[in-house]
């Protein structure tokens, strides 16, 4: 029998999933939206998907945003996404899945949608994935091998300190001047309303937020490849050539020449990489 993969993703907003098998996506679903859920609101979510599924399952993958402990079976910390703090994950999963035997994988949200985006685009060199949407999470990728800074990620970008305008906002972590509090779900809804990455144009704070972003990594990562991906990096799409022209605009003689950006191209990428990593467990 061929094997079945699930992989969950567990955003700021809703609850995501994708059933794979060997690697070939059998379908995607998502929950209804919610907001800053407590346990009971989660458990209901997962239960949500993961109930839609017919066949077993062998493998689970569940990706979660913030920092994971040691043994990866909790979050210590997650700015966007309070509920999930310091709950076991396993045990959560277990209840929401009821009966079942499966091998679990935790992994961090961006590097979930950055394998992702990796196993579909082959791109050679170092990768650079920015997962943009409650949050800001990077994932660095040197042909399919992640790159890790601090615990399970390549850093906390979320939380650099931009500072475009006097006073500078807070973000959701208590930072002043926060990447996230320009660019950052919250932020972007509060300023735009419904569908904000629609309304961004070029030369807006979040447009600028983006530049800065991008110009800060190409020193940090010195990437050959950058996608912007995530629920408000994909629909940047329409911008790329205004970004990449400010961003070029006297950038550091430390950016790789003929680097490429792009953005993703589906809501579920985090869901199908969190499963493809259950698949491929020496991956992290």
């Amino acid at each position: 029998m061929e094997a079945i993969s699930l992989g969950l993703d567990i955003g700021g907003t809703t609850v995501k999933a994708a059933v794979l098998r060997n690697g070939q996506i059998l379908w995607t679903t998502r929950t209804r939206a919610y907001s800053r859920p407590d346990v009971q609101k989660l458990l209901d979510a997962l239960r949500e998907v993961t109930e839609k599924i017919s066949d077993p399952v062998d493998h689970v993958g569940l990706c979660v945003p913030g920092i994971l402990d040691e043994k990866r079976e909790r979050i210590t910390y997650a700015a966007n996404l309070p509920g999930l703090s310091d709950l076991p994950l396993r045990e959560l999963l277990g209840q929401a899945m009821g009966s079942g035997s499966f091998e679990l994988s935790v992994v961090n949200d961006a590097n979930a949608t950055g394998f992702d985006i990796y196993s579909t685009r082959r791109p050679v060199g170092r990768l650079l994935v920015l997962a943009i949407g409650t949050g800001v999470g990077p994932s660095v990728l040197d042909d399919g091998k992640p790159l890790y800074v601090e615990g399970d990620s390549a850093g906390h970008l979320g939380q650099l300190d931009i500072s475009l305008e006097e006073p500078a906002p807070i973000a959701p972590d208590g930072g002043r001047g926060g990447l996230e509090a320009y660019i950052g779900g919250g932020a972007l809804a509060a300023r735009y309303g419904e569908d904000p990455a629609s309304k961004i144009r070029p030369g807006d704070l979040a447009f600028r937020a983006v530049v800065r972003l991008v110009r800060v990594c190409h020193a940090f990562y010195r990437p050959q490849h950058v996608c912007l991906a995530g629920g408000t990096g994909i629909r940047l799409a329409p911008l790329l050539p205004a970004l990449r022209g400010e961003i070029e605009d006297h950038l550091t003689s430390l950016a790789r020449p003929g680097w490429t950006l792009f953005c993703g191209d589906s809501d579920f990428h985090a869901a199908c990489g969190a499963a493809r990593i259950a698949e491929n467990p020496d991956w992290k």
